[in-house]
């Protein structure tokens, strides 16, 4: 315990902070569409995705030894770096979450601690190989192969159960999503959770206390799987609507393939010891679903802004982690307390404005933005 320093205890405390964030942040990703088809109530969607976040933090620690010894030099990573990378990650998903954009919690903890290293050890203290290999490759390609799945999976679902009656396949698929929304929960806390758990594992090595190549130590798993399962019950409600109601007009055929599709692949990159994005590989699950079906209309302009909140994240968290680093590195201890003074401050503004203008589990499903064209009713497989 001699090597638990105040820096590094600071640093703890904001990961698990990150950590939490992610968590609310993420919730869409495993429950928007079992909300915005009614599978399940919005309270019992959070409550039991927290729990099963918790499990799969449990499961795997491939991810977690990925962030702790692949895309930076832990010999050369300081706390105060990962400290400044963490206040990136943190600002960059309450901004995303006050504009409801469902944007990557990964990748802004990826883009803060790239540039907060670079600035802090230069750029040999980034291993830009592995960032192209595990972080960006994935991320071109999950959403991808996530949203073919979804498409194909619904465009069977309809053919299959186009005699079928339409109350009885509804009932029937909504009871499949909440076993697919639940194993998209698992998936997420295998990978997400993870990412902390290596974050606090790469402070711990960086500080002397685990030696390199070290995993996380059991109370940084459980720790970890707790902030990020409360963040969830907490729920992310600005993003659950969007990602629910403001992408497509979503039906449990549709929720159910999304949700299945999504879960295969967080769930086979976690076993590669891929950190990918949660949020794209279901955005893209729920985007694939919507072209899927007949008539539906997918919402391009709102996935415009997804794509480009996609695009800008690892930048703009890498911009702070790096701005942050700075202070950190050239003003000790002082430096390190204004960066957190700011990024309180920061933090209480965008908490304060989302008061404006409220989402919670009672109006999650209230702002319908989606239109459908008239369709030829009947069948399941053409019904709008």
């Amino acid at each position: 315990m001699d090597h638990i320093t105040f820096l590094v205890a600071v640093v703890i405390v904001t990961a698990l902070a990150f950590d939490f964030t992610n968590g609310f942040h993420d919730t869409a990703n495993a429950m928007a569409t079992s909300i915005a088809t009614g599978a399940l109530k919005p309270r019992t969607a959070v409550l039991l995705s927290g729990v099963l976040n918790i499990g799969g933090a449990l499961l795997s620690t491939e991810v977690a030894k990925t962030i702790s010894g692949g895309i930076v030099d832990d010999t050369l990573v300081t706390p105060g770096m990962i400290f400044a990378g963490l206040v990136g990650a943190i600002l960059w998903n309450l901004l995303t979450w006050l504009l409801g954009l469902p944007s990557s919690s990964s990748h802004a903890l990826f883009g803060g601690l790239v540039g907060a290293v670079w600035v802090g050890a230069g750029e040999h203290g980034v291993h830009f190989d592995k960032v192209v290999e595990k972080v960006l490759i994935p991320a071109v390609a999950s959403p991808i192969v996530a949203g073919v799945a979804a498409l194909l999976a619904t465009y069977l679902a309809y053919k299959i159960t186009a005699r079928a009656r339409q109350d009885s396949v509804t009932k029937g698929f909504r009871l499949g999503q909440i076993a697919s929304a639940s194993l998209v929960s698992l998936a997420h806390g295998t990978n997400d959770a993870q990412k902390t758990m290596g974050v606090i594992t790469l402070t711990l090595i960086s500080a002397g206390a685990l030696g390199h190549d070290a995993g996380p130590p059991v109370w940084v798993i459980a720790s970890a799987g707790l902030a990020i399962g409360l963040g969830t019950y907490l729920g992310g409600w600005r993003i659950i609507r969007t990602m629910g109601k403001g992408l497509t007009d979503i039906q449990s055929p549709q929720g159910f393939a999304a949700e299945a599709a999504a879960t295969t692949v967080i769930l086979t990159s976690a076993h590669l010891g891929f950190a990918l994005s949660t949020t794209q590989v279901c955005s893209g699950g729920i985007l694939g679903a919507g072209l899927g079906r007949r008539l539906a209309e997918v919402r391009w302009g709102t996935a415009g802004r997804m794509v480009i909140a996609w695009l800008v994240t690892l930048p703009a968290a890498a911009l702070v982690g790096g701005v942050s680093a700075s202070v950190v590195k050239h003003g000790g201890t002082f430096g390190t307390v204004v960066i957190a003074l700011c990024a309180a401050a920061v933090a209480a503004f965008i908490v304060l404005a989302s008061r404006r203008n409220p989402v919670r589990a009672d109006n999650v499903n209230d702002a319908h933005e989606v239109t459908v064209r008239a369709a030829v009713p009947t069948t399941v497989g053409t019904v709008a």
